[in-house]
Parts: C-alpha cells; structure tokens; sequence
C-alpha cells in the first residue's frame, strides 16, 4: 500500500470513527517532601481525595482544588521530574478574590500582573479593561512548582461546547451572574432607563453566551 493510499485510509477511519471522550483527570506534580506538600495543600484548603501506601516503594497523594474537575497527584514512585519542575494554571473568575483567599490561607501569592498583548512583558496591576485572559498571579509551593493564576471571564469562540453552561462552583455562579447584573444595567440605560419584566431571559442568554465565546447581548 502507498504512503498516500495508507494516509486516506487513517484519515477515513478517524473521520467515521465515533467521538470518544477524553477527560484529563490528574497532573502529576514533582516534590522532595511529601508530608510538607501534604500540609501546604491542605492548608490551602484543597480537598484530600486520597493518600494511600503499597510498601515502601510507592504512595500516591491526590489533591483537588476547590471547584476544579481535575486533581493533582504528587508523592513516591510516581515521577523522575525533579522537585519544584511543574508549572501550571488555576483558572479564576476574580483574579483579586483569589488572590486574597489564598494569601489568607499562607500562601505567598504575586501581585496582580497583565499583559498588553500575548507574550507581551508583564505590567503590574489588574488589565485596565479587565479583559478575560489578561490578569495573572503567581505562587509556589515548598518545592517550586508554580501555579499561574489566570482571570477568565469569557471564553474564546470554541472553547467550550456551545450546549456546555455549567459552572463549577457557587462563587463561580456568582460571579456570572453578577456581571450578567451589570451587563443588564447597561442594557437599561440604553433602552431609556425602563425595567426589563424579561431580565431572566436576557441574564440566561448572557450567560449562555458568555460561557461559550459568543457575541454577547446587547
């Protein structure tokens, strides 16, 4: 079989083939003390999904962050990386909410830094324009491993499922509603001040569309 003739055959079969969920569960992170990172996670207020012990070879300890679908593991036999060598991304609705919230659990949190353009240098201070994407802090636990803090608000076109509106957590729901508040506010003001009897239909559509990317309502 040709090269070319084995390449439409691949691609036909994944076009045909049905889709198949993929969830990323658990990222593995590196550390030189368990029962340290044990308690600074703890302290952070994560939930303890596991901590268990097969001899002395292996352990494995799963933490999840408060409203997240997905869960760090860190401990023995898991991982070669060194310690403190992971980098990754809390997303948050309020960049200055979760800032304060983790600062008040003894977490040693950044200022608040933006961008101006993506890759640009960072600029102290929360985006001006408090555009989705662009407001980041930054911690460490005991080890290193860096946790990037990243205000989004409004997701680009296609990152979420258009159907998809849940929202992981009440002050996450909160929060959604209350920009879809303020939005509404706007959307008064320009219709000559008179009460909208249909705000709920017009905060469910706001909020639909700001958790899918699309064009928001007017």
């Amino acid at each position: 079989m040709s090269t070319l003739a084995a390449t439409k055959e691949v691609s036909t079969g994944a076009a045909t083939a049905p889709r198949v969920d993929l969830k990323l569960e658990v990222v593995v992170i590196p550390v030189s003390d368990i029962d340290r990172a044990k308690a600074f996670y703890t302290g952070l207020g994560w939930r303890l999904d596991a901590d268990f012990v097969n001899g002395d070879a292996f352990r494995v300890v799963q933490f999840t962050p408060p409203g997240s679908l997905g869960s760090i593991h860190f401990g023995k036999g898991l991982t070669s990386a060194a310690p403190g060598s992971q980098n990754l991304y809390l997303v948050v609705s309020d960049i200055e909410a979760a800032r304060a919230a983790l600062i008040a659990r003894g977490a040693d949190v950044s200022e608040v830094f933006h961008r101006a353009a993506v890759g640009g240098p960072a600029i102290p201070g929360v985006d001006p324009e408090r555009r989705t994407y662009n407001s980041f802090a930054i911690f460490r636990d005991p080890d290193g491993n860096s946790w990037l803090l990243q205000e989004i608000t409004t997701r680009l076109p296609g990152r979420v499922d258009s159907g998809d509106t849940a929202y992981s957590s009440a002050g996450e729901l909160e929060a959604a509603l209350l920009r879809a508040a303020t939005a509404h506010g706007e959307h008064e003001k320009r219709d000559g001040g008179r009460h909208d009897v249909n705000w709920p239909a017009w905060y469910a559509e706001y909020m639909v569309a700001e958790r899918a990317g699309r064009p928001l309502p007017q």
